[in-house]
């Protein structure tokens, strides 16, 4: 299946939820748990449109919690697959929140999810490869090889020597001697 190629567009998602009270904390502002739900559902469903395959989460980066979310707003997020390894896909997520009477929507929360290709009995399997067209798939694409060998460093799964595309962002060498 690796032969087969996919585009940016090919795999977006775009999901639209309305805060409502149950949704919200003591502030009455969307609670983090339930967008981090959303994000993963949303995700999940890029992922699988690029892989034409069950797909589960892997990991998720840091979540940037830039604004908070009120109760009645319109929340948007957008999903879209930055690239594509051999059975995993990196998943860029970007949130904003629309309060319509006002007329305001604004930019509120960026994550990067990476999910695995599977079968029905859980084993990963290849997925298509990914052709960035646009500047920013590219420097998407690009990126997503750095995220992902830092997340492998911090999940002890790569050595910090074997990451050749973090070495040009770090003096790894330096870094070894002094330990």
């Amino acid at each position: 299946m690796k032969t087969i190629k996919k585009y940016v567009p090919d795999s977006e998602v775009i999901k639209t939820e309305m805060v409502l009270p149950n949704d919200t904390n003591t502030l009455n502002n969307l609670m983090g748990g339930k967008l981090m739900h959303w994000m993963d559902v949303v995700a999940a469903i890029s992922a699988q449109r690029h892989s034409n395959s069950i797909v589960v989460t892997a990991s998720v980066d840091n979540i940037s919690f830039k604004n908070p979310i009120a109760q009645g707003n319109v929340v948007t997020l957008k999903a879209q697959v930055t690239r594509a390894f051999s059975t995993s896909m990196e998943v860029f997520i970007e949130v904003f929140a629309e309060d319509i009477p006002a007329n305001l929507k604004y930019a509120t929360h960026k994550a990067f999810f990476t999910f695995v290709a599977v079968d029905d009995q859980g084993r990963p399997v290849p997925v298509p490869s990914l052709e960035p067209v646009s500047q920013t798939e590219k420097e998407l694409y690009a990126g997503a090889l750095r995220r992902r060998q830092l997340r492998l460093i911090l999940a002890n799964r790569m050595d910090p020597k074997d990451a050749t595309e973090l070495k040009s962002l770090f003096d790894l060498e330096g870094v070894s001697q002094k330990q």
